[in-house]
């Protein structure tokens, strides 16, 4: 414990010793800032998420470590001048990105949702279904197919899936002894994944945006079969359960769970969030009509704001709509509905239902903060030019290697959204380049780049700590997010190189349902030897 106190004593000092050692740098710096850093568009842009990413993984602690992060960023982009880099991480970071309305709806949604699942547990609705999914569900198998169609069946957003499957799940998982982070990765592995392949959704409407010149939709369909790490994530996962495989830091996790330890470590973010007495008049209806609420009202908000009900049809509506508003006012109308249902039933007292508001909120604010500093290294490094980088790097690769361009595509879209946290970002860096690059030379094989654009973003964003979507994730599991991380890596670096490979076979025979056979047979092919080499290992350790 000593030793532990020490090593992050010195990370801190270490920290403040390089702010301190910067501030004399004002005096000799220039009277005015220059248009852009000297480090604009240049390698050195990736600096800030990378150091805040390998502190978090070394120290296990995210707040600082992305504020150190931020902190690089700023530096660099002020030429290590004291006054602009507080202006920068402050005018520019952090109020900034709480002041973008696209990033405050999502905070809405996020703080109504946490006071939707205080409502539920106090009304006694989650106890109840976890009553009824424990004379229904009797292994640990049934829990966590049941978490992944669940998670499978809720396509329309991925922030709303992970926060509404943690919430509904949890307690089953619990109870079958799952950890918490193999429930987090659950989660993980069905949001965005899903969110990618399916047509109406949030993430169809903002790639869909992303393609100039073609129809964005029809290409995001004919996109689906290429689309190797979210199709792949999901036949690894449902193959990993029904094989009963775990490796990593996960297997430890789920050891410790069968001993009752769902969390393994110290790190209990949300221990709080469930503390009071639960209404004894629950049922599951209590816990179902809220969520349908929740599902309908969202939709009917995202619809609503691409402009449905002005004659738009639905798909268009849904591809042009903002789902910031949309989820912050369907999310609004579904607390509504669930506290009139409360007070109807008798199950809560609006005094009562009101008591869940601080309640809900406080379980949100790990999430919250985690969420601003993420935001706020984005913005860090958009400053920087990482995109101006990215896109510079692609365009110099496509004239060469054209049967592995989707293989490198998918690589540097995975290291991009790793790097910044955003999927939705990566997209619009790298889709307009696809489309410019090969919309009037080669069709089929814009097709297959632009899947691996979108599978890119969708790996890197799952494996990165400051990714938004990974966050909701610990969230919604109730988990510590870095525990969350470190267990998830493993398993994406997987399906990572089993899609990689995947892009190689299908940059040279291009063909959809041939490509993707070959891709399942060799995800399935993974697991089984991943699972063989474990029984090994363990027969001689005995």
């Amino acid at each position: 414990m000593k030793k532990e106190y020490k090593r992050k004593l010195l990370f801190l000092l270490s920290a403040a010793a390089m702010f301190l050692l910067t501030c004399p740098l004002t005096v000799f710096a220039a009277e005015e800032e220059a248009a852009q850093p000297l480090v604009y568009a240049t390698f050195w842009a990736l600096l800030p998420p990378i150091v805040a990413i390998a502190l978090a993984l070394i120290t296990k602690e995210v707040y600082s470590s992305l504020f150190i992060g931020i902190l690089v960023g700023g530096l660099f982009y002020s030429g290590f001048n004291f006054e602009g880099t507080i202006l920068h991480i402050y005018n520019d970071g952090i109020i900034g990105v709480l002041t973008d309305s696209y990033n405050m709806g999502i905070l809405v949604f996020l703080v109504i949702l946490g006071i939707m699942v205080a409502l539920m547990n106090k009304a006694g609705g989650s106890a109840a279904f976890g009553r009824w999914a424990s004379e229904h569900i009797h292994s640990k198998v049934g829990a966590q197919l049941a978490t992944i169609l669940l998670g499978v069946l809720i396509f329309i957003d991925d922030y709303f899936n992970c926060l509404t499957v943690g919430s509904v799940m949890r307690p089953v998982t619990d109870k079958q002894n799952i950890s918490r982070a193999k429930l987090a990765y659950l989660i993980d592995a069905t949001a965005a994944p899903i969110c990618i392949i399916a047509p109406i959704s949030s993430w169809a409407a903002a790639v869909s945006g992303f393609v100039p010149g073609e129809d964005g939709l029809s290409v995001f369909v004919r996109a689906i079969p290429y689309n190797y790490y979210a199709l792949l994530t999901i036949v690894m996962m449902v193959s990993m359960v029904l094989l009963k495989t775990e490796f990593g830091s996960m297997a430890t996790h789920e050891k410790n769970a069968e001993k009752g330890d769902l969390f393994t470590t110290a790190g209990r973010p949300y221990a709080n969030a469930e503390d009071g007495k639960e209404s004894s008049k629950g049922t599951v209806i209590d816990l179902l009509i809220p969520i349908l609420a929740l599902v309908v009202c969202c939709v009917i908000g995202m619809i609503y704001t691409g402009g449905f009900f002005e004659g738009a049809d639905f798909v268009t509506a849904f591809s042009q709509s903002d789902a910031s508003v949309g989820l912050a006012i369907g999310s609004f109308f579904g607390l509504l509905i669930t506290i009139i249902l409360y007070m109807c039933r008798r199950v809560l007292s609006f005094k009562e239902s009101m008591q869940c508001v601080p309640e809900g909120f406080k379980a949100m604010v790990p999430a919250i903060l985690i969420l601003t500093f993420a935001w706020t290294l984005k913005a860090m490094t958009d400053s920087l030019g990482a995109k101006e980088f990215v896109a510079e790097l692609v365009k110099s690769a496509s004239g060469s290697f054209m049967s592995f361009l989707p293989a490198i595509i998918f690589l540097v879209g995975c290291f991009l959204a790793f790097a910044t946290g955003t999927s939705w970002g990566t997209f619009g860096i790298l889709i307009p380049i696809v489309v410019e690059a090969f919309s009037q030379t080669d069709e089929r094989l814009m097709i297959i780049s632009i899947s691996a654009c979108m599978a890119g973003a969708v790996c890197g964003d799952h494996c990165s700590p400051i990714s938004d979507t990974t966050i909701m994730a610990s969230a919604g599991a109730q988990c510590d997010h870095v525990n969350h991380v470190s267990t998830q890596l493993p398993y994406a670096i997987v399906a990572a190189g089993v899609s990689f490979v995947s892009y190689i076979i299908a940059g040279f025979l291009r063909n959809a349902f041939l490509s993707l056979a070959v891709a399942v047979i060799l995800m399935i092919a993974v697991v089984i030897l991943i699972k063989k080499i474990l029984q090994e290992k363990n027969q001689q350790t005995e």
